[in-house]
């Protein structure tokens, strides 16, 4: 891949209207914005994509019938030149599973909801290099129920294009200005019969109490309700003398909701009306959260709001318990402190298109380069040693050792900016070094400047610089202030002289703080802040963040990542390979006793595998 667009084929298996053809049309509008082609294949397609559409029985699960699938789409991942492949249910990874094997293709599969324990999943890896979940209890099932590897699966999350609800017009209340609740749902299956004991256990008691009270079962034929549902729920309708109403699929949705006082749904519907800042109780297949909060939005979006557990095991709604919470809106007439700026972040179109394609990235780079990457951290280089708590420095005369002996091994030098320019496909594969090394350099020492870069350039080396973003700061205060050796930081200028050598400078924070131990507003401004002068001061793009003292956790991976980063840099943590998790990249620290075999060793590409026998992460 030596090109700025990916051609991807998505391979989906339905014969009725799903979400996942919804998912993979919003995907296709996006990418194709970005210059890429999208080839769909499946059964039956109803949402329109940004692409070419090939009809073909995916769904049939007939021996023969697979045979022949697996041979087209073999040939067409040769014929049209296909960067990646992305399969939308288990039947799709199968197929793919088999048509990519051995072509150099990545497989990538959106896993949308739970899937069964079968066979072929345990004798293959029909999932492919990487699995994307659209929330944290399918990883958790993944892991513990399928027994898949977690370092292959990432989190995104269903993509909303929320411009689209600009023009709804959000107000609230039912005919003759009364009081009303939009009940949202498929009506068949477990939903279904949600539906009927939410109707029966919530709606009904709350008519009765509420003389202007109004309710609507919207996004089901009320008819599919399971069993003897329809008939239960008909009759309660014509109980409340109209009130309550049984529309079905409706074109007018989301300004339905946005007139509703309450909303009882799951899934994306949840996501929609919280947007519109809607209260919204959620109710899904296999959990009922209640009235969402800022205390319970987490929990409720591990869920997909209600849709999915990690286990098998659904929990029945308790309706005393949501009808205490919808009263709670109706009797008080305020609605919980808006949500939709987290909703808007985290389900933000964009944001998740752009996470796909780096996952595509992700799978396509680990395919063409397996091997790791060895990273090292460095920070002060002085010319002569000195007692300090920390040692974290290197003198002048070992470092020319250190750089003589990459030189001497073959080792190139590249930055994590490189990295990414090869994996997107800016840069030909073809010029990846065989033996790359990343050497990276923390806080940005006044000796830096003076020793280290005549150093590098000599060697015709450069590296990554880890700077804070505050440019006032001259001087290690976040050790020297408790008694550490004191070490004068680069001034403005000097920090420039990197980026002019064709260093990448990267972001370390605003303060040096422990990111874990801080409340998240303030971490957020740390990173984002550091990010944000750091590109102001020095004209530059910053597509790296190191953690501070190395220390870091899933809420400052996912801070750094909506921050804008490409890549978050961690100390004696990660994955394998920098593909298992851009935002906890492993890095080897080296410190002053660090000799030649120490050397060798963590510049090595099996020095990570080595590392995690060793110490056990």
């Amino acid at each position: 891949m030596g090109h700025d667009s990916m051609k991807i084929l998505h391979v989906l298996s339905q014969i009725f209207i799903s979400g996942p053809e919804f998912y993979v049309a919003a995907l296709s509008e996006k990418h194709a914005g970005k210059g890429h082609e999208t080839i769909v294949v499946s059964d039956t397609l109803t949402a329109p994509v940004r692409g070419e559409f090939i009809s073909r029985p995916i769904a049939n699960r007939g021996y023969p019938q697979r045979i022949r699938n697996v041979l087209f789409l073999r040939r067409l991942i040769g014929e049209r030149g296909i960067d990646v492949v992305h399969a939308h249910s288990r039947a799709a990874s199968w197929l793919s599973y088999f048509a990519t094997l051995g072509t150099g293709v990545p497989l990538v599969s959106t896993v949308h909801g739970r899937q069964f324990p079968h066979a072929s999943a345990r004798l293959f890896d029909i999932y492919g290099d990487r699995v994307i979940v659209v929330c944290e209890n399918l990883r958790e099932h993944l892991v513990n129920e399928i027994r898949m590897n977690g370092d292959k699966i990432c989190l995104v999350r269903n993509g909303f294009d929320f411009s689209r609800l600009g023009p709804v017009r959000s107000g609230a209340g039912g005919a003759g200005g009364g009081k009303s609740i939009a009940v949202v749902g498929r009506t068949n299956g477990p939903k279904g019969e949600n539906i009927v004991k939410v109707t029966e256990g919530v709606i009904r008691p709350l008519l009765a109490e509420y003389d202007d009270l109004t309710a609507s079962i919207m996004g089901g034929d009320a008819r599919e309700l399971p069993g003897d549902g329809f008939a239960r729920v008909k009759r309660i309708a014509e109980e409340s003398g109209g009130r309550l109403e049984m529309p079905g699929f409706v074109d007018d949705l989301m300004s339905r909701i946005a007139r509703s006082d309450l909303v009882i749904c799951a899934g994306r519907v949840a996501v929609e009306a919280l947007y519109l800042e809607k209260p919204v109780v959620a109710v899904g297949e296999d959990v009922s959260h209640g009235l969402i909060t800022e205390a319970n939005l987490a929990e409720a979006m591990a869920s997909n709001f209600g849709d999915i557990l990690p286990t098998s095991k659904r929990e029945e709604p308790d309706c005393d318990l949501l009808r205490a919470h919808v009263r709670r809106v109706l009797t008080s007439g305020e609605a919980p402190m808006s949500l939709r700026s987290h909703v808007a972040r985290e389900y933000d179109a964009e944001a998740v298109s752009r996470e796909v394609m780096r996952t595509y990235e992700s799978a396509c780079m680990k395919k063409r380069h397996p091997g790791h990457v060895p990273v090292l951290m460095y920070h002060k280089v002085p010319e002569a040693p000195f007692e300090t708590r920390h040692r974290v420095f290197i003198t002048v005369p070992d470092f020319r050792k250190h750089l003589e002996h990459f030189r001497k091994r073959g080792l190139t030098p590249i930055t994590f900016r490189e990295y990414g320019e090869f994996a997107s496909g800016r840069r030909d594969m073809r010029d990846f070094p065989d033996r790359p090394i990343i050497l990276t350099f923390d806080d940005g020492y006044k000796d830096n400047f003076t020793n280290l870069r005549p150093m590098m350039a000599e060697f015709g080396f450069k590296g990554v610089l880890f700077l804070l973003g505050d440019a006032s700061a001259d001087y290690n205060f976040w050790d020297a202030d408790r008694g550490d050796h004191y070490d004068p930081l680069m001034s403005l200028e000097e920090k420039r002289a990197f980026v002019e050598a064709g260093w990448e400078i990267g972001a370390h924070s605003m303060t040096h703080p422990d990111l874990t131990r801080m409340e998240t507003g303030q971490a957020r401004w740390e990173i984002e802040e550091s990010k944000r002068r750091l590109e102001a001061d020095l004209g530059i793009d910053v597509v790296s963040f190191a953690y501070p003292g190395g220390n870091v956790d899933e809420r400052a991976k996912r801070l750094v990542k909506q921050a804008g980063f490409s890549f978050g840099i961690s100390t004696d943590t990660g994955g394998l390979h920098i593909e298992d998790d851009r935002f906890q990249v492993f890095r080897a620290n080296i410190f002053p006793h660090d000799k030649w075999f120490q050397m060798m060793k963590k510049s090595s590409s099996w020095y990570r595998k080595y590392y995690q026998w060793k110490r056990g992460n």
